[in-house]
């Protein structure tokens, strides 16, 4: 799974800190996640999301191999 994250982060100059701390998880969550190491959970996604102020899609996306 593919991810924009570190793009909206710098689009909203948060570090990963930042991110982790208002979505309750730790700093090294967001970077495996950033890095697709790790694929949150249903829940975490949508808590992503709406710090971005956008949807799911708009920020995780399936890659052709998991289509």
């Amino acid at each position: 799974m593919k991810n924009n994250i570190r793009v909206e982060r710098a689009i909203l100059n948060i570090t990963q800190e930042e991110l982790a701390q208002r979505v309750s998880v730790s700093r090294q969550s967001i970077h495996a996640i950033e890095n697709g190491k790790y694929v949150p959970s249903t829940i975490l996604a949508l808590k992503i999301a709406r710090v971005f102020n956008k949807i799911v899609e708009e920020i995780f996306q399936l890659e052709a191999s998991e289509i």
